[in-house]
């Protein structure tokens, strides 16, 4: 029974690998080798969702490379455990939140909030979160 559900799951796996191994980029998108707009680095374009004023622009983009520039760091710091990480991730959070809620209207800053750290560009070290590095959700051990 599980050999059976390997081999459909590799059978699947490698048909759509062949139905998207094509160079022709999606209609509608940005050409091949260009990112579509608000997609700095997989970030959504906070100007847009929290509809920036022409002076918070700047203020809300240097506050972001800040951040990204400290989580880039943390992630290549190879000297601290993953818990010394975990504290210093969550120290740069807390910052970038300050920053911005100085920055922001209330009403953008609920947005803000709202938007969860993925959506605002902030991933935890090493790309983790709930569950990394073990099964995929819903696996179960094979029961015999």
């Amino acid at each position: 029974m599980l050999i059976a559900a390997l081999a459909t799951g590799a059978m699947l796996a490698c048909g759509s690998l062949r139905a998207a191994d094509t160079n022709t980029p999606p209609a509608g998108g940005p050409p091949a080798g260009e990112r579509g707009p608000g997609m700095r680095g997989g970030r959504p374009d906070l100007a847009k969702i929290l509809d920036l004023t022409d002076e918070q622009k700047p203020k809300v983009e240097a506050i972001m490379k800040d951040a990204g520039e400290k989580r880039k760091a943390l992630r290549e710091d190879t000297s601290l455990s993953q818990e010394d990480k975990r504290a210093k991730a969550k120290a740069i959070q807390e910052d970038t939140t300050a920053k911005m809620k100085a920055v922001l209207t209330p009403e953008q800053f609920a947005k803000f909030e709202k938007m969860g750290p993925g959506m605002r560009g902030n991933r935890p070290p090493g790309g983790g979160g709930p569950g990394a590095g073990g099964p995929p959700a819903g696996d179960k051990p094979d029961q015999k």
